[in-house]
């Protein structure tokens, strides 16, 4: 008996891969592009919103922390909340634009993973509209990476190449 071939037996999706040839990984970075931005704009759309110019936060977003951002599934308001209000307010910001560009693309999207999560501890009842396809998509990015469209993937492929 023959040894098995290594494309078609021990890896039979590679052999699907191949069939594809350079569409799948054509497919695979339209959509984590796509994913990058879905989960980015909602974001920074918000994050516009907090600042009233360079570094100047707005008075209704500390009020906002301070107020009305309370937990409602545990019993306890957030603590500092100007201390909050800035980090929300600067992660809205950078976090999302890191994504776009897809610079260190898991790390802002397991931050924004985390923001999902305290904004299902405010607003448990906006789940199916907002958190859950947030966070499925934050985790999809973390789980497959940015894809081949980010500097991510130029910045590790210059890095392989020395």
């Amino acid at each position: 008996m023959s040894a098995p071939t290594a494309v078609s037996e021990y890896a039979p999706m590679a052999q699907a891969y191949e069939a594809g040839g350079g569409y799948m990984i054509f497919i695979q970075a339209i959509a984590s592009l796509v994913l990058r931005f879905g989960l980015a704009i909602p974001f920074w759309k918000s994050g516009l919103t907090r600042w009233d110019g360079f570094l100047q936060l707005r008075d209704q977003t500390v009020f906002f922390y301070e107020e009305i951002y309370k937990p409602t599934l545990f019993d306890y308001s957030i603590p500092y909340p100007d201390i909050a209000a800035w980090l929300g307010s600067f992660a809205e910001i950078l976090l999302p634009a890191a994504l776009v560009i897809g610079f260190a693309t898991r790390v802002s999207a397991l931050g924004l993973l985390v923001m999902t999560a305290v904004i299902f501890t405010i607003y448990p009842d906006t789940w199916r509209a907002e958190t859950l396809p947030w966070a499925a998509m934050a985790l999809a990015l973390i789980a497959y990476g940015p894809g081949r469209i980010s500097f991510d993937f130029l910045i590790w492929h210059s890095w392989k190449r020395r």
